[in-house]
């Protein structure tokens, strides 16, 4: 783990705002209700989905080679790193094509997303338009690098053009759902989605979480965003 100060390498020095920071607003106690709650719902959907998550790693491995899990880096609280796990929805190698697509990016700032990524497999494009690509996520969350609800952990890369300003979205764990996520997603402008995980940290409660637990299932069905 990498501690806060060379978290702080991420940030662009020549790219420092005044801002006023947003501090998380949970107690301790709520903290840890919100930590059982995290293992509870984890828990859960682990047992309860598996049968799916065996499909999908099986329609994985049958379509295209290399491994059905997807291991990535990614920034989480404080700016520590961890590993992520999706399940592969591009083609083995995909990492490697990033350069020479990135004039195609739809997104604006440190954030690279394209409706028709020719990286993604045609299974790809099923599992990430429902979001079932994430479902593997919920074993960060029994690890304890997610929660369920927080802003979504972003690359290492995209981190390294941060402002002072962005940084603030990365004081709390980052989850699986937030606000971005049940607000249309990849529709959404960079500078808007740091601004509503800033309205999700400002305004944090084991309430407003299960709020944006019940809008995400809709917005799931929907597929709204969804690259």
């Amino acid at each position: 783990m990498a501690s806060q100060n060379q978290a702080l390498a991420y940030k662009r020095r020549d790219q420092v705002e005044e801002v006023v920071w947003v501090e998380p607003r949970l107690t301790a106690f709520e903290t840890i209700v919100k930590r059982c709650l995290d293992l509870i719902i984890a828990s859960v959907a682990v047992i309860v989905l598996s049968p799916l998550m065996l499909f999908v790693a099986l329609a994985i491995k049958l379509e295209s080679r290399g491994p059905a899990v997807f291991k990535q880096a990614r920034v989480g609280k404080d700016g520590r790193e961890f590993t992520c796990y999706k399940f592969r929805s591009m083609y083995d190698g995909a990492d490697g094509m990033r350069d020479g697509i990135l004039h195609l990016n739809e997104v604006s700032g440190p954030v690279f997303k394209i409706r028709d990524d020719p990286r993604v497999t045609p299974v790809g494009r099923i599992i990430r338009r429902t979001s079932i690509d994430e479902l593997l996520q919920f074993f960060n969350v029994l690890k304890g690098d997610m929660s369920v609800v927080g802003p979504r952990p972003p690359l290492p890369c995209e981190v390294a053009e941060y402002t002072e300003y962005h940084w603030q979205r990365l004081s709390v764990i980052p989850g699986i759902t937030c606000l971005w996520q049940i607000s249309g997603r990849s529709n959404i402008g960079f500078d808007r989605w740091v601004e509503l995980d800033l309205e999700y940290i400002r305004n944090q409660s084991l309430w407003h979480d299960m709020a944006i637990i019940v809008k995400t299932v809709p917005a799931v069905v929907r597929g709204t965003g969804a690259h």
